[in-house]
């Protein structure tokens, strides 16, 4: 690796071309997304016009670099040339490509084809003026070698001792690293952000604070959870995601099941952001102090966990900020602040914020000194309540600014909407994204989706966080769903996704019961009141939950995205698919229906899974220990529901 040291040559005009520079977000609008220890491997075409050869670099630096890195890029055939190099820190880097016509390389081509003895000697004597130009680049040592070899290259008569010396491949290559760039073109910089692993391998577990007391009816409180660390830890989550924790408004606060007015022993939904004790940056009373909260930042991370925050800018009527910044909010035409709605829902409890106010700039700062003073208090992850309702330059800003104080801070958005706004929402910074695997339920769903996912140009930027339910989406499948569905969506989230969470108890314990027919919203949902959740239940998804993390945590394969392979089947309820990280491979065959047996003939792509066609090889069943011997593409699988709804392989061979 050398500097790039050596200036384009701008007196002469540029002949050199390059295009289709992978990879690339928007012409490099936005970035490409690595962790740290990552590579970014880089493609380009790069030509000329006529015969002239080419030689293309790759440059590139990181955060605080002033001075650009260079090495050389490889021909890979057809005008495609290639280039990789390792990311060792945090932050945003930068790379762009270089091309110039390549003297020295298109001279020994055409001086190899020559048969002639004087026309050999009158193609040395223009190949000993180029390396003589090499040698005005070159100091010490390197210039008295190049020198010298243009001085017998113009001298020498013997053609066999010509050839030679057109053939020393070590003075041919410093040769060309002191050659003139001529015809040299760049292209402009392109970014890269880099953040740390977890961005890219995360396993969450939400659950709110005010219900994990001990004893029914009781508000938890931030020591109960964290007395509930080891118990979640042991079940193989590293990111523990908490609702808001702020004072909940009192005007108009929902009752149990969203009742329009609750009553005094209401709770309210910690969604209902301020109080007269505060607003984003305070702490409900009841859940403890900012020390309490602190201390539990501590103990996650002596479990190697993390604590995730809920950033939701939105406000109750009570908030501190309807009085201090009564523009920050619309008005309706009788003078009232305009509530939320989302026609039929109403959603008078809450104030959406006004982001067309004319004092948007202290309304943005506002917002941000929110979450820097959480970032200061030792958040390092933070789930984005409905981000795409806010517009996407704030997001950009807000995600940049805070990155540069605090490099470590992974954001996670939590938009269910159009495609396209949640594509630009995870190229403008996000580092994670919540995804339609909540609705996708059938093998071509899931197959299309998930290649989209995996194997698009889409995987640059977007990484999908798979969540089965949240607090807001009971899905239909898994409405009055028998427990082994529970099962078969955990399974498939965790291994077909790389990030992946669930929401806590109520996925423990099967719940399924939703509020009415037509309705994703859970029947006494925890939104709006305290539960008490057994979580000692003998039909607790605990064990099976432990066992799929701990497959994930022990297999490098399931720890990314972009390997993921899917297998045929000649049965649509078995779904095959598997993942490699080098020697680590694992085989995933999931039955898709929790009522019935099912079995079929899997047609392995034995290239995928880096296996020899036709020879022996062990799968071993993570779930239950079994192993057996295949061979070849074709095997038979049989999986009951209600013994175990999929095969996890580890591929011995």
């Amino acid at each position: 690796m050398n500097d790039a040291r050596k200036a384009l040559r701008e007196d002469l005009a540029p002949a050199a071309v390059i295009e289709d520079v992978n990879p690339r977000v928007d012409g490099g609008r936005f970035a490409v997304k690595r962790v740290l220890g990552e590579a970014i491997d880089v493609t380009a075409d790069g030509f000329s016009h006529g015969h002239e050869k080419v030689a293309c670099e790759l440059r590139y630096r990181g955060p605080g670099d002033e001075a650009w890195r260079a090495i050389p890029m490889h021909s890979l055939g057809n005008d495609r040339w290639q280039a990789s190099f390792t990311l060792d820190r945090l932050g945003l880097w930068q790379y762009r490509v270089a091309c110039w016509i390549d003297h020295l390389a298109t001279w020994r081509e055409d001086f190899a084809r020559r048969i002639d003895p004087e026309d050999l000697r009158l193609a040395a004597k223009i190949g000993a003026e180029l390396v003589a130009l090499s040698a005005k680049g070159a100091k010490g040592a390197e210039r008295d070698r190049l020198s010298a070899l243009a001085r017998q290259m113009s001298e020498e008569q013997e053609p066999a001792t010509l050839r030679g010396l057109a053939h020393d491949e070590s003075l041919f290559a410093l040769a060309r690293a002191h050659a003139p760039r001529d015809g040299a073109f760049e292209t402009g910089p392109f970014p890269a952000i880099v953040e740390r692993e977890r961005a890219r391998f995360s396993t969450w577990y939400e659950l709110f604070p005010r219900s994990a007391g001990t004893a029914p009816g009781a508000h938890g409180t931030f020591v109960d959870v964290e007395e509930r660390l080891d118990e979640i830890a042991a079940m193989g989550f590293n990111v523990v995601y908490l609702p808001p924790i702020h004072p909940i408004g009192r005007t108009k606060r929902k009752g149990r099941n969203n009742v329009p007015i609750g009553n005094d022993r209401d709770v309210g939904s910690p969604w209902g952001i301020g109080a007269k004790e505060g607003g984003h940056t305070a702490i409900h009373a009841a859940l403890g102090t900012l020390a309490d909260f602190k201390h539990l930042l501590r103990s996650a991370r002596l479990r190697r966990m993390e604590i995730a925050m809920d950033i939701a800018f939105q406000v109750t009527p009570d908030h501190p900020w309807v009085k201090e910044h009564p523009d920050w909010f619309r008005r309706r035409p009788d003078g009232s602040i305009q509530y939320a709605e989302n026609p039929p829902k109403k959603y008078e409890d809450i104030y959406p914020i006004d982001f067309d106010t004319r004092d948007w700039r202290a309304l943005w700062q506002a917002l941000h000194d929110v979450v820097a003073f959480w970032a200061r208090e030792g958040v390092e992850i933070f789930r984005i309540d409905n981000p795409h309702t806010k517009p996407f330059a704030f997001w950009e800003w807000l995600i940049g600014e805070i990155r540069r104080e605090h490099p470590n801070a992974i954001f996670l958005s939590e938009a269910f909407t159009r495609p396209r706004v949640m594509h630009r929402l995870a190229k403008l910074g996000f580092s994670q994204s919540y995804t339609y695997f909540t609705w996708r339920v059938t093998k071509t769903e899931l197959t299309e989706y998930f290649t989209e996912l995996a194997q698009e140009d889409s995987r640059e930027y977007f990484r999908p966080n798979c969540w089965p339910n949240t607090p807001d989406i009971l899905p239909y499948h898994l409405q009055s769903a028998p427990l082994s569905m529970f099962r078969i969506r955990l399974l498939l989230a965790a291994t077909l996704a790389a990030n992946y969470g669930i929401y806590g108890p109520a996925y423990e314990l099967g719940e399924n019961r939703p509020r009415d027919a037509t309705s994703e919203e859970y029947l006494d949902s925890e939104k709006y009141e305290v539960k008490h959740w057994n979580r000692k239940r003998a039909d607790s998804l605990a064990p099976f939950i432990a066992k799929v993390n701990a497959i994930r945590n022990a297999h490098a394969a399931l720890q990314s995205d972009w390997s993921l392979a899917f297998h045929p089947t000649d049965n649509d309820q078995l779904l095959c698919y598997s993942k490699r990280e080098g020697g680590d491979r694992i085989l995933v065959v999931v039955n898709l229906d929790p009522h019935r047996v099912q079995a079929g003939w899997l047609a392995l792509d034995l290239a995928a899974l880096g296996l020899v066609e036709d020879a022996a090889f062990v799968v071993h069943d993570e779930l239950n220990g079994e192993r057996y011997t295949w061979r070849g593409a074709r095997n038979f699988v049989m999986l009951d529901p209600a013994r175990a709804p999929a095969h996890v392989f580890a591929i011995e061979a």
